[in-house]
C-alpha cells in the first residue's frame, strides 16, 4: 500500500461551515477511516493546515483535534510546497483575492460557493484556474444528499414521464439576535459584507436544478428584506441591508417551471428544512435532505373540492417512501473524496470553477430581476 500525504490549506476553518462540515465531518473523517483508498491501491492521507485570523482560536482547534499545523500567515502556507491544495471557506468578500493568490502559487483549489460576488470575477477565476493546469473545484454538497440522490434516480429512470414543474421550499426562522442569539452570522444580513439569501442560495439552486431536473434557462425573482434590523454577535443592533427572502420562478429546459421560495423568515411546517416537490405526467415525488416519497399516477387519489365538507383524505399517508437501497455518507465528505481523487489521478472534475460561475450568474441575474422587475434569460457560459 502506497500512502500519499497531501497538505490542504483550510482557510476560514474557524467559521461554522468550514469547521463542522469541511474539517470535522470531511477531512478528519477521512483520516479516521484510515485515509482515502484509490483504485490503484494508493491511500490519500490529508494533512490539514488550519488558516484564519484568530491565532488563539486556531491553536485551540488544532489541540482539540490533535493537529499541529496552523497559521495566520496565508502567504507562508502557500509558499510551502508540501501544501498542494488550497480550500476556501471564508466570507464571500475575501474569497476572490485569496483564490487568485492560491492559483498564482500553483495550488489546486477547492472552494465554498459563491465563488465571487459578480459574474465577471467568477469567470476570471475560472480562466485562471484553467490556465494553471491544476484541479479546481466548487462545493456542490446538496447533490450528494440522500434525498436528492433518490430523486435523481427517479428522474433518470423515467418515473415522472414528462416533468411539468418543481416547487422548492427552503428556509427557517433565523432569530433576530436580540432576545435569542441568531443561528447564522450577522454578515449574512449585510449586503456590503457579501450577505443576502439570493447570493447565498441561488448558486445552490443552479447546480441542483441543472444536475437533477434540467438546465435553468430563465429567471424571475422578487427579493425583500422582511427584518430590517438585527442584532450582531456582540448584541449590538445593525441595519439588515441584504435580502432575507427571495421568491423565484425559473424556466428549465423542456418548458419545466420551477417555483423556488428561499427565506430565513419562515417557521417550518414541513418534514425537512428543504423540500423539492416534482410533478410529472406519470408520477410525483417530494424529496428532502434525506427522505423521498413518491406517488404514481396509478395510485393518485381523486379529491373533489368542496369547502362545505371536512376533508376525508389523509393525503400524506397516500405517498410511498423510497427505500434506503444505498449507503449514504456525509455529502461534504463524499464530494471531498471525489475531489481528492481527481487531484491525485488527474481525472477531470465536473464541479469546477465554471460550474461555480454558473451559480454566480444565476444569483446576479436574480438580483437584477428583483431590482428591475424583469425576467432574464440565462445565457450558456460554455
Amino acid at each position: 500500500m502506497d500512502r500519499k500525504s497531501i497538505g490542504i490549506i483550510m482557510n476560514g476553518v474557524t467559521g461554522r461551515m468550514g469547521y463542522r462540515q469541511h474539517l470535522v465531518r470531511s477531512i478528519l473523517a477521512i483520516r479516521e477511516q484510515g485515509g482515502l483508498a484509490l483504485a490503484d491501491g494508493t491511500v490519500i492521507w490529508p494533512e490539514p493546515v488550519l488558516v484564519g485570523r484568530n491565532a488563539a482560536k486556531l491553536e485551540q482547534l488544532a489541540a482539540q483535534h490533535g493537529l499541529t499545523r496552523f497559521t495566520t500567515d496565508l502567504d507562508a502556507a502557500l509558499a510551502d510546497e508540501s501544501n498542494e491544495i488550497y480550500f476556501d471557506a471564508q466570507v464571500t468578500t475575501a474569497r476572490v483575492a485569496a483564490l487568485k493568490k492560491a492559483i498564482a502559487a500553483g495550488k489546486h483549489t477547492y472552494t465554498e460557493k459563491p465563488t465571487a460576488e459578480t459574474l465577471g470575477e467568477a469567470l476570471e477565476l475560472h480562466r485562471l484556474g484553467v490556465a494553471s493546469g491544476k484541479t479546481h473545484g466548487v462545493v456542490a454538497d446538496k447533490l450528494y444528499l440522500p434525498g436528492l440522490r433518490k430523486l435523481k434516480r427517479l428522474v433518470d429512470s423515467g418515473f415522472f414521464g414528462r416533468i411539468l414543474d418543481v416547487r422548492v421550499d427552503f428556509g427557517y426562522w433565523v432569530f433576530e439576535g436580540d432576545w435569542q442569539p441568531a443561528q447564522r452570522p450577522s454578515w449574512n444580513y449585510r449586503a456590503e459584507d457579501g450577505g443576502g439569501v439570493i447570493l447565498d442560495m441561488f448558486p445552490h439552486w443552479r447546480y441542483v436544478l441543472d444536475h437533477v431536473i434540467a438546465p435553468v434557462k430563465s429567471v424571475y425573482a422578487h427579493a425583500t428584506t422582511h427584518i430590517p434590523q438585527r442584532w450582531d454577535e456582540a448584541g449590538k443592533p445593525y441595519a439588515a441591508t441584504a435580502d432575507d427572502a427571495a421568491y423565484g420562478v425559473f424556466e428549465l429546459e423542456g418548458g419545466i417551471i420551477a417555483q423556488v421560495n428561499t427565506t430565513w423568515t419562515t417557521r417550518v411546517d414541513r418534514t425537512e428544512l428543504v423540500t423539492f416537490h416534482v410533478n410529472g405526467t406519470n408520477g410525483s415525488a417530494v424529496a428532502g435532505l434525506r427522505g423521498c416519497r413518491v406517488q404514481h399516477r396509478n395510485t393518485t387519489p381523486k379529491p373533489v373540492w368542496n369547502p362545505d365538507l371536512p376533508v376525508t383524505h389523509d393525503f400524506r399517508s397516500q405517498w410511498t417512501e423510497v427505500p434506503e437501497n444505498d449507503v449514504y455518507d456525509n455529502g461534504f465528505k463524499a464530494q471531498w473524496e471525489e475531489y481528492l481523487n481527481a487531484v491525485v489521478t488527474g481525472m477531470p472534475y465536473e464541479h469546477d470553477l465554471l460550474a461555480g460561475a454558473k451559480g454566480v450568474q444565476l444569483a446576479e441575474l436574480g438580483l437584477r430581476s428583483a431590482k428591475e422587475g424583469v425576467r432574464f434569460q440565462v445565457e450558456d457560459l460554455a
